[in-house]
């Protein structure tokens, strides 16, 4: 065979290159030899596989590595731990796998007679609804924000308290309200209610949060339930500088610092100062669209335990980094 007989389109020749290189273990020499080619054909020739998704690399890491990347976060940001899930191939699968740690994590930590605020989404759900072994105890997980429209379904921040009673033998209590108000008379009407204020007064003494932390996109959650426009978003995103929101509530830039938007008085539920005093605040950010929304969130001072995925992790890591040599 010479190098005039090859095709680099050629997908056959290209799985045959790959399979010989990496899971046989030739050296891109015997190769060159085998199918008469150059060693720098051979080279482009396994660029091209990678390229074409005819060869997929994961790399497995050592908990070793997720240590010490969890040790920078500790370092930069102050917080308690940082929970680091190794990459996975989609957005599901790598909820799953964070929500897997924070499952573990909170079977360890949470302790019988303890309450537990909790908030909205998809992050929060997987939490609730990871499949693990549990010992029972009687905690109360109490909603940190309203309710939702029904597509919210098993996002809704009421539900995911049932699930975690259920899940843990314990109890639930409901906020008797909606999460996002038409306007911001019709917010405060809600919070001067006797029992809004009383649920609300609770997940404010409670003794662990958990939360979503959510990134700003015309696409996202948000937008799709009809809480806010696509262009409200924009507008909140370009001109106030906004890159996240923290537990469905405050909106914040990359400095960690509350902007003040329109979406800011229509929002039934605890803010990020409330959630200040909480000593053990933990976020999720699963999703590998949300390195900007994570760096902002840290930033708030609010996170004691931080669940990501190791991209986002170091990709905030290495924006901060940047910044500071800026």
């Amino acid at each position: 065979m010479n190098n005039g007989d090859l095709s680099e389109t050629n997908t056959d020749l290209l799985t045959e290159i790959s399979v010989s290189y990496y899971q046989d273990g030739a050296t891109q020499e015997e190769i060159s030899r085998k199918f008469g080619v150059s060693r720098a054909k051979v080279g482009r020739l396994l660029k091209q596989a990678r390229d074409e998704g005819i060869v997929e690399i994961t790399v497995k890491y050592h908990p070793v590595f997720s240590a010490k990347i969890e040790q920078r976060l500790v370092d930069k940001f102050g917080v308690k731990r940082a929970l680091i899930a190794l990459d996975q191939p989609d957005e599901e699968q790598q909820r799953k796998q964070v929500a897997g740690m924070v499952s573990n994590y909170l079977a360890q930590t949470l302790k019988t007679g303890m309450v537990v605020t909790v908030g909205q989404g998809r992050n929060v759900s997987s939490v609730a609804h990871y499949t693990g072994v549990i010992t029972p105890r009687d905690c109360k997980f109490v909603c940190s924000i309203g309710g939702i429209h029904p597509r919210g379904g098993r996002f809704n921040a009421d539900h995911i308290c049932r699930q975690l009673a259920k899940k843990y033998g314990g109890s639930s209590e409901t906020l008797y309200a909606p999460a996002y108000a038409e306007n911001r008379e019709q917010k405060l009407a809600f919070m001067q209610n006797s029992t809004v204020k009383q649920t609300l007064d609770l997940a404010r003494k409670a003794d662990v949060a958990l939360v979503g932390i959510g990134d700003m996109s015309e696409n996202s959650y948000m937008v799709d339930l009809g809480w806010f426009t696509a262009d409200e978003v924009v507008q909140s995103r370009g001109n106030d500088g906004v890159v996240g929101d923290f537990a469905g509530y405050d909106f914040f830039d990359i400095n960690g610092e509350i902007a003040d938007t329109v979406m800011n008085d229509r929002i039934i539920g605890l803010g990020i100062e409330e959630f200040k005093p909480i000593s053990e605040v933990i976020a999720i950010a699963a999703e590998n669209s949300k390195p900007l929304a994570l760096l902002g969130a840290l930033r708030t001072g609010a996170i004691d335990v931080i669940a990501t995925s190791v991209s986002n992790a170091l990709t905030v890591l290495n924006l901060v980094e940047q910044m500071d040599r800026k």
